[in-house]
């Protein structure tokens, strides 16, 4: 999100629109707000729907008191004030109620994000904050300590969960995936139990290198360009489809010979734009572009498969409670699910890490997926479009192993039935 000139009532505005959207609000359910200049807090109103709120329904608050605007301010105004009190680094707050951390206040639990590493980085240790009375000026201290003990999420008990940022982008990728994080631990659960990652392993995520020497990027050529329009219409359909969130993920695609386009790091997924896709070629970058964490590990697929010409990494929701569980993930459900996926290794957390030759290594003709975990599925394909199917599919086959568990133990297509699938679409 583009923040430097937008008003903060118009992203508070579009970021509870894209909170509601996303099925992690109801109409009337959570608030969000920002410091605006000399100590002023502008906040969602009470009582306004959640899903069509204008940057007019957005209230001012001064900090004597004083209001503005064509509503009242939030019930939850006070809790809000005792954030920023304890807390003058945060500049944004939301609180909301989505259903996998509402799960985790309501059995009074707090969700461990050890189990990505991306969501360690970003959320870090989770606080709790007792009971109170919602809209009092003991829920807001409750809230404020646990803030005060440095925290930047807090579980609510029996009531939902609130999160801070510096700025109102970072608030809401922290809040997305922390409510990944709840969710995929829920899943992990209902497959076996979730395995969570070292100190060790976290660190060893963070010091990953992605130097690469810099050149002049030329004016790009109408073949690249049609590129551009295609990675980014993806990672929109991504983020639209719940296949990818605002802080996680990776879609490369080759242009020609070893080089690819890559989406960037540090931006929110959603508005990532064409100029901001990164152009590698051999062990160098395009000029003021800092590439995907995981651009070494992407460069290393297409060195040693000339074959393929889509890499996605990334943490759907279903596929990678099958990572953070341990459990491989059994694709003999259905034809369409056999033919595009095939068998699906599970590769220790690590080996994604440095150029990731061990990930580079198990691809092959028929392994175009592999589940790596605690990190993510990575999936590749001749053309974005078919590796995207294959992660849509992926996604599909993976959410119907978990619900099936409700129903019974699964019944795998038989061997026969499979050596016919694999002469008839997969040249034996």
């Amino acid at each position: 999100m583009d923040t430097l000139y937008k008003h903060p009532s118009v992203q508070i505005a579009e970021v509870m629109g894209l909170i509601y959207r996303s099925g992690l609000t109801t109409t009337s359910g959570g608030n969000i707000s920002m410091l605006g200049d000399h100590g002023n807090i502008w906040i969602t109103p009470a009582a306004v729907d959640k899903g069509s709120l204008t940057r007019a329904d957005i209230v001012k608050v001064e900090p004597g008191g004083e209001v503005y605007g064509l509503h009242r301010p939030s019930s939850e105004l006070p809790f809000h004030q005792a954030i920023y009190a304890q807390r003058p680094d945060l500049g944004a707050i939301i609180h909301a109620h989505p259903p996998a951390l509402v799960a985790f206040s309501i059995v009074r639990k707090i969700p461990d994000t050890r189990v990505i590493p991306q969501a360690v980085h970003l959320c870090g240790a989770v606080g709790y904050a007792p009971y109170e009375l919602p809209g009092s000026e003991a829920l807001g201290k409750s809230i404020a300590r646990a803030f005060a003990e440095g925290h930047n999420a807090v579980i609510m008990e029996n009531h939902g969960t609130v999160v801070g940022g510096r700025d109102l982008n970072e608030a809401f990728q922290r809040f997305e995936t922390l409510e990944f994080c709840a969710m995929t631990i829920i899943r992990a659960h209902q497959l076996g139990s979730p395995v969570y990652l070292s100190q060790d392993q976290v660190n060893a995520f963070e010091r990953q290198s992605m130097d690469l020497e810099e050149f002049e990027h030329p004016v790009p050529g109408a073949e690249e360009r049609l590129l551009r329009h295609q990675i980014v219409d993806f990672i929109g359909r991504a983020c639209t489809q719940g296949l990818m969130i605002g802080s996680h993920g990776t879609i490369s695609a080759r242009l020609r010979g070893e080089d690819f386009l890559i989406n960037p790091t540090g931006f929110d997924r959603r508005n990532v734009d064409l100029s901001d896709l990164v152009l590698v070629r051999g062990q160098t970058r395009a000029m003021g572009r800092r590439p995907s964490r995981a651009v070494l590990l992407h460069r290393e697929i297409y060195r040693r498969h000339p074959e393929i010409g889509c890499v996605i990494s990334t943490q759907s929701p279903h596929a990678t409670a099958f990572a953070v569980a341990g459990v491989p993930m059994d694709t003999r459900t259905i034809p369409e699910s056999y033919i595009l996926l095939e068998d699906i290794p599970l590769l220790d957390f690590g080996s994604q890490l440095g150029k990731g030759e061990a990930v580079a290594e198990a691809l092959g003709r028929h392994t175009p997926i592999v589940l790596l975990r605690n990190d993510s599925i990575l999936v590749t394909g001749a053309s974005i479009l078919e590796t995207f199917d294959r992660l849509e599919v992926a996604e599909f086959s993976a959410t119907s192993l978990i619900e099936s568990r409700s129903l019974g133990d699964l019944s795998p297509i038989g061997k026969q039935e499979l050596e016919q699938l694999r002469k008839k679409f997969l040249n034996g």
